[in-house]
């Protein structure tokens, strides 16, 4: 529901996230969300679409069960202290995002990432788990199966576990055996498509873990990497459902072409609006350590989907000083956005009075819009971590549709803000050169 009053637009939904919008003005806006709504439920779910995140949600309900069993199975045949996340991107993102916004793994206590390519930093990370190889279990998240940075931290690690058990007195065959329980692939279902995908299944791997077909790395908080990883990290299959629940309500919520009911619309046309406008310089700023893997998360979808670096996020209180100078210099012209936990705790006053100074010095600088999400204890409640995740996927798509629609520009074939074509550039450079050496090779051990 929305309600204006003043130069105040606010929406509230039954979801555990609302929103207040400042000096913005909707009027050129509102009347192509049913334009914008149809746009984008035509290409929904559609094959080579990058869009199928929409409904993922509801099937993903259907699947609970099996996840929960195999958590289950996967701690029970190796009694591993820690899981271990091998991935990069979206693969990594949305699954620290996930456990964070959930109030899990908080100090780092059961999941562990790695995602270098560096000898210190694989040090340090042996450091993190006892340099006891044994004592951790590996998630492997790569869709292709041959993302060169996940690869070559698993190659050196499934090595490492082959000689521990080695080790261990085993021989050859039941080392690689012993190893191999170990392991987890979240990956393409088709063994031709993913190397990774060939090796679980020869190597008898533990389950089947999907990243689906057309749910881009940055749209994949709810797939199967981070459910699982939750659900290894102590999330309740009640608090799991309630979320996935929420997520899909708002997939329903951001297809409808009701401007009053749709956040997403609404959020997106506040950015578009700035760039219309001529404001590329732009700040979205999250309230508290809940958030510090949503920066990355939403920093990823930014450059990958707007892809620009022109919007600053980050999380305050810590990046308040050393930004507001510039934030508040009357010769800068930003917009502004800040997503805050609503607090009902212990700092409720004074978190409630600190959110209304920098709405006031926000609203006072520029067009804004604060953000209130649902809590509970040390963490956002499922029904809002839900909810947020999926909003944020749509309100970056529908920016895109929206600015070409008040420009009277052509969409392309398959949406910009889901491809990522560029990234290919640096890809091309680690293949073998002309001279046929190869730039890098995973799992390679310097002599």
């Amino acid at each position: 529901m929305v309600s204006a009053m003043l130069n105040e637009i606010k929406y509230n939904t039954s979801l555990g996230i609302s929103a207040i919008f400042s000096n913005s003005d909707f009027s050129k806006f509102s009347s192509l969300i049913s334009q914008a709504s149809e746009e984008l439920k035509s290409r929904a779910n559609k094959a080579g679409q990058f869009l199928n995140w929409v409904d993922l949600p509801k099937h993903q309900l259907a699947r609970l069960d099996e996840i929960y069993s195999m958590v289950s199975k996967f701690k029970s045949q190796t009694s591993a202290k820690y899981l271990t996340v091998l991935g990069i991107g979206g693969s990594k993102h949305t699954v620290e995002n996930m456990l964070s916004l959930n109030g899990l793994n908080i100090g780092g206590h059961s999941v562990i990432f790695y995602s270098d390519v560096d000898s210190a930093s694989f040090n340090r990370y042996l450091y993190l788990i006892g340099n006891d190889v044994t004592s951790s279990n590996y998630m492997v998240a790569s869709k292709s199966g041959s993302t060169f940075e996940t690869k070559d931290g698993f190659l050196r690690l499934k090595k490492m576990l082959e000689n521990a058990y080695l080790e261990k007195g085993l021989s050859q065959e039941e080392a690689i055996k012993k190893a191999a329980s170990h392991f987890i692939a979240v990956t393409d279902k088709n063994s031709e498509k993913s190397e990774l995908r060939r090796m679980s299944d020869s190597e008898g791997w533990i389950g089947n873990l999907y990243i689906h077909d057309d749910v881009g790395g940055r749209f994949s908080a709810l797939d199967d990497h981070a459910l699982f990883t939750l659900a290894y990290a102590g999330m309740s299959k009640s608090d799991m459902e309630a979320m996935l629940k929420s997520a899909q309500s708002v997939s329903d919520l951001s297809l409808s072409n009701d401007f009053s009911s749709n956040l997403a619309y609404a959020e997106a046309a506040f950015w578009a609006s700035a760039r219309i406008s001529g404001i590329y310089s732009s700040v979205h700023q999250y309230l508290g350590s809940m958030f510090d893997y949503t920066v990355n998360w939403h920093s990823q979808m930014q450059n990958e989907s707007v892809k620009d670096t022109s919007k600053q996020i980050a999380k305050v209180p810590d990046a308040m000083h050393h930004s507001s100078e510039a934030h508040f210099n009357p010769e800068n012209t930003f917009a502004f956005a800040l997503t805050v936990p609503s607090d009902i705790g212990e700092s409720k006053e004074n978190a409630e009075g600190y959110i209304g100074a920098l709405s006031k010095s926000y609203s006072n600088a520029g067009a804004f819009f604060c953000e209130y999400l649902d809590t509970r204890e040390m963490s956002l409640t499922p029904e809002s971590a839900g909810a947020m995740v999926q909003l944020r996927a749509f309100a970056t798509v529908y920016q895109e549709i929206i600015m070409s629609l008040y420009n009277s520009v052509s969409l392309p074939e398959v949406l910009s803000s889901v491809l990522q074509p560029h990234v290919e550039v640096y890809k091309k450079n680690l293949k073998p050169q002309a001279d046929g050496k190869d730039v890098v090779v995973a799992g390679r051990v310097t002599k």
